[in-house]
């Protein structure tokens, strides 16, 4: 009976190693896989972390570079790129439509240079909410995944070969005084102005060249006091001092319709007044003619 206690507690000992032993095995799977996640994720994020890297003002600031296959990974800041954009349709392009110039394809502000514009043209703000991706019609609640969603999804429609990087002329166009007009002016460097004045400087002769006529000329010059000037630590002149293109708030047009209709009610109710002070008078005619004619001659 001692022999078959002993063996049973063996048993019993035997039966508790293999079952801890399992459990162990099945955690340490759990642990690989979970790990083995977290790494694809964590290079699913270097990835997009290396999409939106690079913002430098110099030329330097986009590099393709190939990987395996046909995917690439491209240092240009997207955010930049769409400052800068912004900023020529603003503050440049009013001026030069009314001057009617066309603006050569190889001058680095022309639209088809902008190595994004075909992505941006495939956005559509549905509500505040809700950012639309127009090649594959997926849905997003920020724009901000919309672009990361264009970076991971596609990245090959991008016209690698012949648009360029706009987050590269970025220096030229005051593109951090526009996008950080409400926070706190940093410290002007000099070195910094100066070479983002040259570069301001070179787009103007290569873009508007003075020697091609009078409106170009004229464009030549507006472009230097509206962007170049500015480029100095001693602050005599502001960006963007010839003025922009005027926009049309929402608020102005829901203004203006509530005021068309105002009126229009205004006017409704002074011609139903003199309608009815029109009739009541009549009214009142006949009411004396018929007193008249009822009392006795």
């Amino acid at each position: 009976m001692t022999v078959g206690i002993v063996m049973g507690k063996m048993v019993l000992r035997w039966a508790g190693l293999y079952y801890l032993a399992r459990d162990r095995g099945i955690k340490d799977a759990l642990v690989s896989s979970s790990s083995r996640r977290l790494t694809e994720e964590a290079d699913d994020n270097d990835d997009v972390g290396l999409v939106s890297s690079g913002y430098m003002d110099s030329n330097d600031d986009r590099t393709l570079q190939q990987e395996q296959g046909d995917y690439h990974h491209i240092h240009c800041s997207r955010e930049r790129s769409r400052a800068a954009w912004k900023i020529i349709q603003e503050y440049l392009m009013p001026v030069v439509e009314k001057e009617k110039y066309n603006i050569s394809r190889r001058c680095k502000l022309h639209p088809d240079n902008d190595l994004y514009r075909d992505q941006e043209k495939h956005k559509f703000h549905i509500d505040i909410n809700e950012w639309r991706c127009e090649y594959c019609k997926k849905s997003f609640y920020e724009e901000k995944h919309l672009d990361l969603h264009f970076d991971n999804r596609h990245s090959n429609l991008l016209n690698l070969t012949h648009s360029r990087c706009l987050a590269d002329i970025c220096g030229a166009l005051h593109c951090d005084h526009e996008m950080n007009s409400g926070s706190k002016k940093s410290k002007c460097n000099p070195s910094a102005a100066a070479r983002n004045k040259y570069m301001c400087e070179s787009l103007a002769d290569s873009c508007f060249p003075i020697n091609e006529g009078p409106a170009v000329s004229r464009l030549h010059e507006f472009f230097l006091q509206q962007f170049c000037d500015a480029h100095s630590c001693t602050g005599s002149w502001k960006p963007f001092s010839r003025g922009h293109r005027r926009k049309t708030s929402v608020f102005y047009l829901i203004a203006s319709i509530l005021l068309v209709m105002l009126l229009l009610l205004y006017y409704l109710y002074i011609y139903l007044y003199q309608r009815g002070m029109k009739r009541e008078s009549q009214v009142l005619k006949r009411i004396s003619q018929t007193s008249r004619k009822k009392k006795p001659s």
